[in-house]
């Protein structure tokens, strides 16, 4: 059964989010949904997560997984705000552990951050299956971008997180902890071994001046058109190209709060003894 896809693009990020659907008054999986947040002020805001709930209620879909690609470095997610909201069980990649371990290392996090994975509600091995209503999900481990990254396949479908942007824009960075641009080529080169006509769903679009954003293309356009990994790029070019256009990139401008959210399945850290959570901010590490 092919699913229902209806996207949510926010500007202030650049992401997108989904919602998957079967048929109206079915079952969805929502993909990668964004918390609002004022880095100047340190205020979050659910104007983009509610966005999502008003279409699950008006479609009067029942709410089965709040998917996770990977750990994100560019929004905060609001997974546990929508779990609270509507439902649904959290998912990730198995490899999250792994992340985890890394950030309670630079954040110095305490003994309470436990990085077994244990945040999320279901971690998802390579090649897992999955039901969300009359749609069957399969997760695809992509790793590279980060050594958890997933992309999750609907029919004809596969949302393939930070792995690929599209044609114009190229692929994801591969310099973040645990990053590995021979991975990510393999990866990427997993996902267009896949039908010509398979429908690819974009995490992000940075669109230029010419044009507005836009975030679905085909495996057959990435083969001919991806700037980075066409057909006629072998490995060796691309981790030469992917080297040296990752050392000119700054950090994202979310990636300090938003990690520290991100690997805890969309929670705030813990509030302190004056009912407050913070974000950490190391000092001359990153």
């Amino acid at each position: 059964m092919k699913p229902t896809i209806q996207a949510f693009y926010d500007p202030a990020t650049w992401t997108v989010s989904y919602v998957v659907f079967d048929e109206s008054g079915g079952n969805c999986a929502i993909i990668d949904p964004v918390l609002d947040y004022d880095p100047k002020s340190g205020r979050t805001g659910t104007h983009s997560a509610d966005k999502l709930i008003a279409f699950i209620r008006e479609r009067r879909l029942s709410v089965e997984w709040i998917l996770e690609t990977h750990a994100h470095a560019d929004h905060l997610s609001s997974a546990d705000y929508l779990k609270h909201q509507v439902g649904g069980k959290t998912g990730i990649g198995d490899h999250i552990p792994a992340v985890q371990k890394t950030f309670k290392k630079i954040f110095n996090l305490g003994d309470e951050f436990v990085p077994d994975g244990h945040h999320f509600d279901h971690l998802f091995a390579d090649g897992e299956l999955f039901s969300v209503g009359n749609l069957t999900g399969k997760a695809i481990s992509v790793s590279g971008h980060t050594p958890a990254d997933l992309a999750y396949q609907f029919d004809d479908a596969v949302f393939v997180g930070d792995t690929l942007f599209m044609p114009d824009i190229g692929t994801a960075r591969a310099d973040f902890p645990g990053g590995d641009a021979h991975q990510l080529f393999h990866s990427i080169r997993k996902i267009l071994a896949l039908p010509s006509t398979t429908r690819l769903f974009m995490c992000h679009d940075y669109p230029p001046a010419t044009r507005t954003a836009v975030w679905e293309s085909t495996v057959a356009q990435q083969r001919a058109r991806n700037i980075h990994v066409h057909d006629n790029i072998d490995e060796n070019a691309f981790v030469s190209m992917r080297n040296r256009r990752d050392a000119t990139l700054e950090m994202p401008n979310l990636l300090l709060p938003s990690i520290q959210v991100n690997i805890r399945a969309g929670k705030l850290p813990p509030v302190e003894t004056n009912g407050v959570a913070y974000f950490k901010i190391p000092v001359n590490l990153i």
